[in-house]
């Protein structure tokens, strides 16, 4: 990764992983400031994402997802939870490597179904069988994430506390500067 851990933090993991839930408590624990890419692009539309998916559909959904990750990726000190489907393209996954420490939060699919089982905002999780598609997404992500991750963190069932802590633990680990 370099000498130097980046100054920002990416959240990477399906939906559900707890990207948003962790990204806000690290941030505060770090003194960072958060962002979540779909409420980001969310405000700048003005409409909810499956309103996007709606009329620009997934592609113009994902272009505008790009768009915000490139920006937010020039931003420093700063922790960014990225939507579950952000790893797909090539171009992303460079970006979150190369301008921020990359934490993979993963959950199982029973967890993720819990999670989301009935989140009306989610649009690949609409008039589907949610299981099956979660299985279907975290079989063709899982490797994408786990390529793109600097950490991996298992979130099941674990408190929130936990999982900040073996952020922070390793954060430590690679710059003793950075400071909890």
């Amino acid at each position: 990764m370099g000498e130097r851990i980046p100054n920002n933090i990416f959240l990477i993991g399906l939906m559900g992983a707890g990207k948003t839930t962790v990204g806000k408590l690290i941030a505060k624990s770090l003194g960072k400031t958060f962002y979540d890419t779909d409420h980001v692009i969310e405000q700048r539309t003005g409409v909810k994402i499956p309103t996007i998916f709606e009329l620009e559909g997934e592609a113009g959904f994902r272009k505008r997802e790009t768009s915000t990750l490139e920006e937010f990726g020039q931003q420093d000190n700063i922790v960014l939870a990225t939507g579950g489907g952000a790893i797909i393209a090539p171009e992303n996954r460079a970006i979150l490597k190369q301008y921020g420490y990359v934490v993979y939060l993963r959950a199982n699919v029973n967890e993720l179904y819990l999670r989301t089982r009935n989140d009306k905002n989610r649009p690949l999780l609409q008039n589907v069988d949610v299981k099956a598609k979660l299985e279907q997404l975290f079989h063709a992500r899982n490797p994408l994430y786990t390529e793109t991750a600097d950490l991996i963190v298992d979130t099941g069932h674990q408190p929130v506390a936990v999982i900040i802590q073996k952020i922070e633990t390793a954060l430590h680990a690679l710059e003793p500067s950075c400071k909890p």
